[in-house]
């Protein structure tokens, strides 16, 4: 059942900015009145699911869920129908209207793309609001894992900077890390700038970023499990651990890394309580957990937002997003990182799916997903809007337009290119899967 609703909702999501980049050409290509021939949801490669004839449109649903497209009479697209194009231009043809008119029509789709996410977000923060911690609340600093270490990061240090910019979020600084190129932090009292090495990066995309770091928190517990190790040593809930083995502690992952080190060992441990200091006595299982909940401290923090406040909050939440997948590019074609290995095709993106049903998780990834279509389309590639629009600006500047030849030529670059990248994506995932059987 939770693969069935990682299928439909990733499937919904998909069909839903489709069918709306679609409109953004489609609504224009008709106010400008030009024929639309095809309105189609995937791709109907030799035949569709379902079709259905209204008015000079036909509209269907294709086989190959790869996205979809509108067919406009007058134009060389990814259907390489040139037959058209040999006759004389039809008043209806969208090579007969005027390039501004042409240029709206293939910029309608990245616009709406851009509009939905702004929606989205605007609604998202009207209703949640904005949840994050503070960096500044972390007054302990972070704790990092060994590729936290490699990316040059140490347990205890607060993130001041990233790329020179103040870092106000400690959710937003986790991923400008892994982006960024230097960051500036306060350790032990000193400010110190580093770079962020591609070697660091490599190690957290080939783990695909798991809790290389997080905040660090006071040993203090929270809940003592029945019949563990630690009811038996006499741990009560509100204990803070404040030494094992005479050697203090202070923070929970010095205490975690004892336990970790410390199986069938036995541990003396002090704990404070009620402002007194108790000494206690335990044996670590040979699974090293002794079955504590540590009271970590809620540091998040929620900004609400009036209606007219959520609509420019939305906006900038929008160019954020589309800021941080044009830095992400950057990262991708750097070898040395290894990023491009872990770029998800639908198979992988399926997986990121939560596994039952998430309203607020389908509209942010639907929100997400809609400006990663306006950046992808709005790249200068043939056979991609921006291709068009790379083309027509061209025709506006210089007062003529490209030969057909050229067109079709471009046309065919444009489809090897994006099939490349489809093969490398497609390869990505099933080398996922395998790896997992290895």
């Amino acid at each position: 059942m939770g693969l069935f609703t990682q299928i439909v909702m990733f499937v919904l999501i998909i069909s839903i900015l489709v069918i709306l980049h679609e409109l953004g050409h489609f609504l224009p290509a008709k106010y400008f009145k030009t024929k639309v021939e095809k309105f189609y949801l995937f791709f109907d490669v030799k035949f569709s699911l379902l079709k259905k004839k209204i008015g000079e449109t036909e509209y269907g649903i294709g086989w190959l869920p790869l996205g979809g497209y509108v067919k406009i009479a007058g134009m060389i697209d990814e259907s390489m129908d040139t037959e058209q194009m040999k006759k004389d231009p039809e008043p209806w043809e969208f090579r007969s209207k005027p390039a501004w008119q042409r240029l709206i029509i293939m910029l309608g789709g990245v616009i709406v793309n851009f509009l939905l996410a702004w929606l989205i977000y605007t609604f998202l923060l009207f209703n949640n609001g904005d949840t994050y911690i503070p960096s500044n609340s972390l007054k302990y600093g972070i704790v990092v894992d060994s590729i936290g270490e490699k990316l040059g990061l140490r347990t205890g240090d607060k993130i001041l900077k990233v790329d020179g910019k103040k870092a106000t979020k400690f959710n937003d600084a986790v991923l400008d890390i892994i982006l960024g190129d230097d960051i500036t932090v306060d350790r032990n009292g000193q400010e110190v700038t580093f770079p962020i090495t591609d070697e660091g990066k490599k190690e957290v995309f080939q783990t695909q970023g798991r809790n290389f770091m997080t905040y660090r928190s006071k040993p203090v517990i929270a809940i003592v499990a029945d019949s563990s190790v630690a009811k038996n040593s006499g741990l009560l809930a509100g204990d803070e651990i404040v030494g094992v083995n005479g050697k203090t502690i202070a923070y929970w992952d010095e205490f975690r890394k004892t336990i970790g080190n410390s199986a069938n060992e036995n541990l003396d441990i002090s704990v404070l309580r009620d402002g007194r200091k108790e000494e206690l006595n335990l044996t670590v299982p040979d699974e090293g957990a002794i079955g504590i909940q540590l009271d970590f401290e809620d540091l998040r923090t929620t900004d609400t937002y009036s209606f007219f406040e959520a609509i420019p909050a939305g906006f900038t939440k929008t160019i954020k997003v589309l800021t941080d997948q044009i830095r992400q590019f950057k990262v991708i074609f750097n070898s040395k990182t290894g990023a491009y290995k872990q770029v998800k095709g639908p198979i992988g993106i399926v997986e990121m799916m939560p596994t039952s049903w998430n309203w607020t998780f389908f509209w942010s990834f639907m929100a997400m997903f809609s400006v990663w279509l306006a950046f992808l389309n709005i790249l200068p590639i043939p056979a991609l809007d921006g291709g068009h629009v790379m083309f027509l600006l061209y025709e506006m500047i210089s007062g003529k337009q490209p030969s057909e030849k050229v067109l079709e030529r471009g046309q065919i670059v444009g489809f090897v290119i994006l099939m490349g990248l489809m093969l490398v994506i497609f390869g990505n995932d099933i080398w996922n899967i395998v790896k997992r059987f290895i």
